[in-house]
């Protein structure tokens, strides 16, 4: 089983995971925007860490919606690397915006339920 956990700044710990499947947990904790995997490495699994100091526009750890009046962090010297430099230092995989197709689901009707 994949596992998922502990704090960017710190170091996010990827346990036994595709990179479809770390993807996902990306989207779901982090992004504003669907991340999809297009490294074409299949079902390979890995373990890993990666240290990052989230964009202050992020949502925080756990998926919350980051507040309005998110401002950037004082610059650290010792903070670790942006999301996007740290997949390519530590990971060598660059994180990039682009158009790609994504699922959707589309929900075009709905009822209360009726009383048995």
């Amino acid at each position: 089983m994949p596992g998922f956990g502990g704090r960017p700044q710190r170091g996010f710990n990827v346990r036994n995971a595709t990179l479809a499947e770390f993807a996902s947990v990306m989207q779901a904790q982090f992004m504003d925007l669907p991340v999809i995997d297009q490294t074409e490495l299949g079902e390979t699994r890995y373990t890993f860490v990666l240290t990052f100091t989230p964009d202050p526009g992020m949502r925080p750890f756990g998926g919350a919606t980051p507040p309005p009046q998110a401002q950037p962090a004082s610059i650290d010297p010792e903070a670790p690397p942006d999301l996007f430099s740290a997949m390519a230092q530590q990971l060598g995989l660059r994180m990039q915006k682009t158009k790609a197709p994504v699922e959707v689901m589309v929900i075009d009707k709905i009822e209360k339920p009726s009383s048995n």
